[in-house]
């Protein structure tokens, strides 16, 4: 089957295809199109071994990955084989002797892992990411017998099977028991809040294998693609489950900046944190769990390989992932950092670039004034609000919800950065005294810069949470602040110069 795919004449093409492999499946590239062969294995988690499980995979693949790229998944397609042995794809009236998914081809350019490669990911592309996923998992269909304590035990128990499939000598021998103890543990530790998640709408239909590889740009419009259609256990998952493989994959490649990015503006945008129990949690597992998939399959995908300097690099990148499960269990202290400043003075900018290098992976949660007022209202936090959404009771809500997701983050163990004006003693005080409820360290940060330079950046900003205009901005530079006993930081001079400055402040 594998070498009449790989001869252009099975697509009445002058050119052989270009082909790529995986260890589940062939994918071949002629022309405008791509076709999918899954491979006849047996994996604990897949088995393709039969005609007819790789036609259901087919259908299944084909109806999944329609949610979220119609356009590129075409249908199922059949190869037929004559009475003369000779094969056609889709075509012919012969016996079936294999199914295809059929697929329309992108520019291989636009897939997000080559896009890393190139330093084509930025932030804004990263929030429209994190926008595309919020909305998938907001429609996915709710699953309520998979998931929860038994569903995520379930799975580190198939990565503990996996892992046994690998070749010998990989990983030391105590490494993968350890890991497999620990995070069975941590499940134990976190079962009610795994099954309260569940009983909660978060476990649903959703992608199941959401890596930078499996996301391309579509008329400039990040699509996702791939998804898992082998075993529902691996799909029918905690909504969080399916984010943290995007974080832990951007992680992996030192891109901790982009992780921290699409972390925050999900949870900006779905109120995840508040709207279900657990979510910050929850999440350190699920990422190990996600690194210790990767771990599994790049030193299964060793053992296939017949090149020993490729053998050795994959067997050395499965041992580096197993690391980094193992690190996701251990948390660091949380701490809480309040960065407070004009309109203008860089403050929010600043949260957003230390938000990486606080706490554990994927960072501090950043907590936005502007951006909890903006879902109260119901809105994209770049939808500019009305003047009655400023009101003194939508004051004070904000307020209200600001201090509790701080809490609420803190209070689960993980840190955060409060992002606000912070124009008065009064609420300079009420952070500082959230930290202390919580009993977290405290550091407080008061960001400035010449009044020439706040407005400048106010006129010019783009694709930004805050209201504020030159006008609220010059009735700012009027208040009292009162005594400023934080740490003041003047970003009036290069960006470099001044996120240094927040660092030395964390050391």
């Amino acid at each position: 089957m594998i070498e009449f795919l790989s001869n252009g004449a099975a697509y009445e093409a002058d050119a052989a295809p270009e082909i790529i492999e995986t260890h589940v499946s062939w994918i071949f590239l002629s022309g405008e199109r791509a076709y999918k062969l899954k491979r006849a294995v047996h994996f604990p988690y897949l088995d393709f071994s039969s005609l007819s499980a790789r036609k259901t995979a087919c259908d299944e693949e084909v109806l999944l990955n329609r949610r979220t790229a119609p356009d590129v998944y075409l249908g199922v397609v059949p190869v037929r084989r004559d009475a003369d042995g000779k094969m056609y794809l889709n075509s012919g009236t012969g016996e079936v002797v294999e199914w295809l998914v059929a697929m329309q081809r992108f520019e291989q350019d636009g897939l997000f892992d080559r896009l890393a490669q190139s330093d084509g990911l930025r932030r804004r592309r990263m929030e429209a990411l994190a926008d595309s996923i919020a909305a998938f998992h907001a429609d996915a269909e709710i699953a309520t017998e998979r998931g929860g304590a038994k569903g995520t035990r379930l799975i580190i128990e198939n990565n503990r099977a996996s892992f046994g499939l690998g070749p010998d000598g990989v990983f030391d021998p105590n490494a993968v028991p350890a890991l497999t103890g620990a995070s069975l543990e941590k499940v134990t530790d976190l079962s009610e809040t795994l099954d309260l998640r569940r009983d909660q709408e978060a476990v649903r239909l959703c992608h199941g294998d959401l890596h930078l590889r499996n996301i391309c740009l579509i008329n400039d419009k990040p699509t996702l693609f791939d998804a898992i259609e082998f075993n529902r256990d691996f799909s029918e998952i905690d909504v969080l489950y399916d984010l943290a493989f995007l974080l832990m994959d951007l992680d992996y490649r030192g891109l901790g900046r982009l992780s921290s990015i699409i972390f925050n503006r999900y949870f900006d945008v779905t109120g995840e944190l508040t709207k279900r129990p657990g979510a910050l949690s929850v999440l350190p597992l699920f990422l190990s769990m996600r690194a210790a998939i990767r771990s599994h399959v790049d030193a299964l995908q060793a053992g296939l390989l017949s090149d020993e300097d490729k053998r050795r690099q994959r067997a050395a990148e499965a041992c580096e992932y197993l690391a980094m499960a193992r690190a996701y269990l251990e948390r660091p202290a949380p701490r809480l950092v309040a960065i407070g400043g004009l309109s203008g003075s860089g403050k929010s900018r600043m949260s957003r670039e230390l938000a990486p290098f606080i706490g554990g992976s994927p960072g501090a949660r950043v907590v936005r004034t502007d951006v909890i007022r903006k879902r109260l209202w119901g809105v994209a936090p770049e939808v500019r609000l009305p003047n009655r959404a400023y009101s003194g009771e939508m004051h004070r809500k904000t307020y209200d919800a600001f201090y509790g997701e701080i809490g609420e983050a803190l209070a689960q163990g993980h840190s955060v950065i409060a992002d606000g004006v912070f124009a008065s003693s009064t609420q300079r005080d009420a952070v500082r005294k959230a930290a202390g409820k919580a009993g977290v360290p405290f550091t407080g940060i008061w960001m400035i810069a010449t009044p020439e330079i706040m407005e400048q950046r106010v006129v010019n900003r783009q694709h930004n949470a805050s209201d504020a205009t030159v006008e609220v901005l010059r009735q700012q530079l009027e208040y009292d602040l009162g005594d400023i006993d934080w740490n003041i930081v003047d970003s009036s001079g290069e960006k470099s110069a001044t996120l240094a400055a927040g660092r030395r402040l964390l050391e």
